[in-house]
């Protein structure tokens, strides 16, 4: 009997350490994490889920320029498609959603401005994009922001564009603000507005819709400069990974198509500027 007692309890012992072993085995995926994905490891990637064109959840399915960036970026970092997770992240939240960890990085038509850079990192420039102007298809009367005198204006609430362009090119234009894109949009196919102002990508992104497409275009002559970066957490380590990434699409081709694929439908052509040449990090 005590044989038996001593061999049951030895059995135990092993058991309770195998099992041990394996739980601090899974604890482990982070190591991973910080050079590629491996089995069951994910990446959480910060979008917008409103911007057709760039970023764009529909039901369980991601679009846009940006997705196709970030999902080639994740790719060259070892993570395969499957092991993203795509996280919502609006403008006001993307710096506390890196400096929380609730991201790993951001691909959101996310300006590289200094004041940023003091509390989170950048990657890239992926685009450069400029503030433009989109107007019916058939207009060939505004060619610029000072042709907006006495004419009306569309942009988002809250959104600076629309006022910049009445305290700097035409003090007489007439504003109308919107909850979102698609409203001034829906306003200017309507004739209710003459145009709607924001960054030029994000407007094609608009005019590439089908619901769009011949009734509105581009005017195609950017009157700013954003740098679209990648953002990441303050003094991550994954920066010159993903600098390289983007390098690696633009020379491979894979940028330009993804850029055609999800924007080429408005007939927009970028800047002179694009593609860019990403910085150097540090």
């Amino acid at each position: 009997m005590r044989t038996r007692h001593r061999t049951r309890t030895l059995t135990a012992l092993t058991l309770a350490g195998a099992l041990a072993l394996a739980a601090c085995s899974s604890d482990s995926p982070d190591d991973d994490d910080a050079t590629g994905g491996t089995g069951g490891d994910t990446i959480r990637i910060g979008i917008k889920f409103d911007q057709p064109g760039l970023g764009f959840k529909d039901g369980d399915t991601y679009t846009g320029f940006d997705v196709a960036v970030a999902t080639y970026v994740a790719d060259k970092l070892g993570f395969s498609e499957d092991q993203i997770e795509f996280v919502e992240s609006p403008s006001a939240q993307r710096e506390t959603m890196l400096q929380n960890g609730q991201v790993d990085m951001i691909f959101a038509t996310y300006s590289i401005t200094d004041e940023r850079k003091e509390v989170v990192s950048f990657a890239g420039p992926y685009f450069v994009a400029g503030q433009d102007l989109l107007v019916a298809a058939d207009d060939s009367s505004i060619g610029g922001p000072e042709d907006l005198e006495g004419k009306n204006l569309c942009s988002v609430t809250g959104s600076t564009s629309a006022q910049r362009i009445k305290d700097e090119y035409a003090a007489g234009t007439q504003l109308l603000e919107q909850p979102g894109y698609s409203e001034c949009v829906t306003a200017l196919t309507a004739g209710t507005v003459d145009a709607v102002t924001t960054d030029d990508i994000i407007l094609a992104g608009l005019a590439s819709i089908a619901a769009n497409e011949g009734k509105v275009k581009v005017v195609g002559n950017p009157f700013s400069e954003e740098n679209y970066g990648v953002g990441l957490p303050k003094d991550s380590d994954r920066c010159q990974a993903v600098t390289d990434a983007i390098s690696a699409m633009i020379e491979d081709g894979s940028w330009q198509s993804a850029l055609d694929e999800n924007v080429g439908a408005s007939g927009y052509v970028p800047s002179d500027a694009n593609p860019p040449t990403p910085a150097a990090c540090g």
